[in-house]
Protein backbone atom coordinates (compact mmCIF):
# COMPACT_ATOMS: atom_id res chain seq x y z
CA UNK A 1 0.00 0.00 0.00
CA UNK A 2 2.61 2.41 0.82
CA UNK A 3 4.75 1.77 -2.03
CA UNK A 4 1.46 2.06 -4.46
CA UNK A 5 1.26 5.59 -2.58
CA UNK A 6 4.88 7.09 -3.35
CA UNK A 7 4.08 5.87 -6.67
CA UNK A 8 1.03 8.08 -6.93
CA UNK A 9 3.24 10.75 -5.55
CA UNK A 10 6.47 10.71 -7.96
CA UNK A 11 3.93 10.32 -10.92
CA UNK A 12 2.09 13.27 -9.70
CA UNK A 13 4.88 15.39 -8.13
CA UNK A 14 5.19 18.56 -10.36
CA UNK A 15 7.81 18.88 -12.88
CA UNK A 16 10.95 20.50 -11.49
CA UNK A 17 10.39 24.38 -13.53
CA UNK A 18 11.86 25.22 -16.36
CA UNK A 19 12.03 28.90 -16.21
CA UNK A 20 16.45 29.79 -16.84
CA UNK A 21 16.21 30.12 -20.70
CA UNK A 22 18.92 29.26 -22.62
CA UNK A 23 19.99 30.15 -26.06
CA UNK A 24 21.37 27.69 -28.48
CA UNK A 25 23.89 28.87 -31.09
CA UNK A 26 24.59 27.32 -34.20
CA UNK A 27 27.34 28.55 -35.95
CA UNK A 28 29.52 27.52 -39.34
CA UNK A 29 29.47 28.03 -42.96
CA UNK A 30 26.62 26.51 -45.01
CA UNK A 31 27.87 24.79 -47.88
CA UNK A 32 24.36 23.87 -49.80
CA UNK A 33 21.40 26.45 -49.08
CA UNK A 34 18.94 24.39 -50.34
CA UNK A 35 19.41 21.31 -48.15
CA UNK A 36 19.71 23.75 -44.99
CA UNK A 37 15.94 25.18 -46.04
CA UNK A 38 14.93 21.69 -46.13
CA UNK A 39 16.18 21.06 -42.69
CA UNK A 40 14.81 24.35 -41.56
CA UNK A 41 11.42 23.23 -42.72
CA UNK A 42 11.64 20.21 -41.31
CA UNK A 43 12.20 21.22 -38.15
CA UNK A 44 9.07 24.06 -38.21
CA UNK A 45 6.86 20.91 -39.83
CA UNK A 46 8.04 18.64 -36.43
CA UNK A 47 6.45 21.17 -34.07
CA UNK A 48 9.53 20.48 -31.75
CA UNK A 49 10.00 24.32 -31.16
CA UNK A 50 6.84 25.04 -30.49
CA UNK A 51 6.19 22.15 -27.81
CA UNK A 52 9.06 23.08 -26.21
CA UNK A 53 9.01 27.01 -25.61
CA UNK A 54 11.73 27.08 -28.25
CA UNK A 55 11.99 30.01 -31.03
CA UNK A 56 14.57 31.85 -33.38
CA UNK A 57 16.01 35.17 -31.59
CA UNK A 58 17.65 36.19 -35.40
CA UNK A 59 17.92 35.62 -38.67
CA UNK A 60 20.81 33.82 -39.74
CA UNK A 61 23.18 36.08 -42.23
CA UNK A 62 24.48 38.91 -40.53
CA UNK A 63 22.96 42.31 -41.77
CA UNK A 64 26.40 43.70 -41.30
CA UNK A 65 30.18 42.79 -39.93
CA UNK A 66 31.70 45.23 -38.02
CA UNK A 67 35.31 43.85 -37.69
CA UNK A 68 36.77 40.75 -39.63
CA UNK A 69 36.02 38.31 -42.25
CA UNK A 70 33.72 35.68 -42.05
CA UNK A 71 33.43 32.96 -45.19
CA UNK A 72 31.34 32.41 -47.91
CA UNK A 73 27.78 31.35 -46.65
CA UNK A 74 28.87 31.88 -42.62
CA UNK A 75 25.87 31.84 -40.43
CA UNK A 76 25.39 32.57 -36.04
CA UNK A 77 21.49 31.43 -35.64
CA UNK A 78 20.25 31.76 -32.25
CA UNK A 79 17.26 29.58 -30.80
CA UNK A 80 15.96 30.75 -27.26
CA UNK A 81 14.68 27.84 -25.24
CA UNK A 82 12.70 28.56 -21.89
CA UNK A 83 15.50 26.28 -19.35
CA UNK A 84 18.46 23.64 -21.05
CA UNK A 85 16.26 20.81 -20.16
CA UNK A 86 14.19 21.85 -22.89
CA UNK A 87 17.28 22.51 -25.14
CA UNK A 88 18.19 18.90 -24.51
CA UNK A 89 14.89 17.46 -25.12
CA UNK A 90 15.08 18.36 -28.41
CA UNK A 91 18.19 18.30 -29.86
CA UNK A 92 18.53 14.71 -28.65
CA UNK A 93 14.79 14.05 -29.39
CA UNK A 94 14.30 10.65 -31.69
CA UNK A 95 12.72 13.02 -34.46
CA UNK A 96 15.27 15.62 -34.67
CA UNK A 97 18.16 13.29 -34.32
CA UNK A 98 16.54 10.40 -36.66
CA UNK A 99 14.86 12.01 -38.95
CA UNK A 100 15.87 15.70 -39.35
CA UNK A 101 19.42 16.17 -38.84
CA UNK A 102 20.32 13.41 -41.29
CA UNK A 103 18.80 15.87 -43.93
CA UNK A 104 21.69 18.18 -43.64
CA UNK A 105 24.53 15.40 -43.43
CA UNK A 106 26.49 12.77 -45.84
CA UNK A 107 27.58 14.89 -47.57
CA UNK A 108 27.65 18.14 -44.88
CA UNK A 109 25.31 20.66 -45.53
CA UNK A 110 27.50 22.77 -43.58
CA UNK A 111 30.15 22.89 -40.85
CA UNK A 112 28.73 24.00 -37.59
CA UNK A 113 29.22 24.35 -34.03
CA UNK A 114 26.25 24.15 -31.41
CA UNK A 115 26.76 25.18 -28.36
CA UNK A 116 24.23 26.49 -25.52
CA UNK A 117 24.68 29.43 -23.06
CA UNK A 118 22.58 30.44 -20.07
CA UNK A 119 21.10 33.57 -20.93
CA UNK A 120 22.90 36.81 -19.19
CA UNK A 121 19.92 38.26 -16.36
CA UNK A 122 18.47 42.31 -17.04
CA UNK A 123 20.87 44.94 -15.88
CA UNK A 124 18.63 46.90 -13.16
CA UNK A 125 18.75 49.72 -15.29
CA UNK A 126 16.86 48.19 -18.23
CA UNK A 127 14.03 46.90 -16.53
CA UNK A 128 11.11 48.24 -17.66
CA UNK A 129 13.12 49.74 -20.75
CA UNK A 130 12.86 46.24 -22.84
CA UNK A 131 10.87 42.79 -22.26
CA UNK A 132 11.60 40.76 -19.35
CA UNK A 133 13.04 37.79 -21.28
CA UNK A 134 10.50 35.42 -18.86
CA UNK A 135 8.17 32.98 -20.23
CA UNK A 136 4.32 33.62 -19.72
CA UNK A 137 3.52 29.39 -20.17
CA UNK A 138 5.13 26.59 -18.86
CA UNK A 139 7.14 24.75 -21.55
CA UNK A 140 8.14 20.89 -20.31
CA UNK A 141 10.11 18.37 -22.52
CA UNK A 142 6.92 15.46 -21.64
CA UNK A 143 5.99 13.29 -24.61
CA UNK A 144 9.33 14.39 -26.44
CA UNK A 145 10.80 10.91 -26.97
CA UNK A 146 14.50 10.94 -26.69
CA UNK A 147 16.92 8.70 -28.34
CA UNK A 148 18.31 5.89 -26.28
CA UNK A 149 20.14 6.28 -22.95
CA UNK A 150 19.15 10.41 -22.80
CA UNK A 151 17.33 12.04 -20.64
CA UNK A 152 16.19 15.81 -20.86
Amino acid sequence: MMLGFLALMAATAPAEACNAPVIMIVSGPTHDRARMLAYGKAIADSGLYQKLGGYYVNLAFPQAIFEGRAPQGYVNLMVRFPCMANARAFWFSKEYQQKIKPLRLNPSAGDYIVTVYPEAPLRADMVGKVGDNAYQVPFGADGIQQIEGVKP
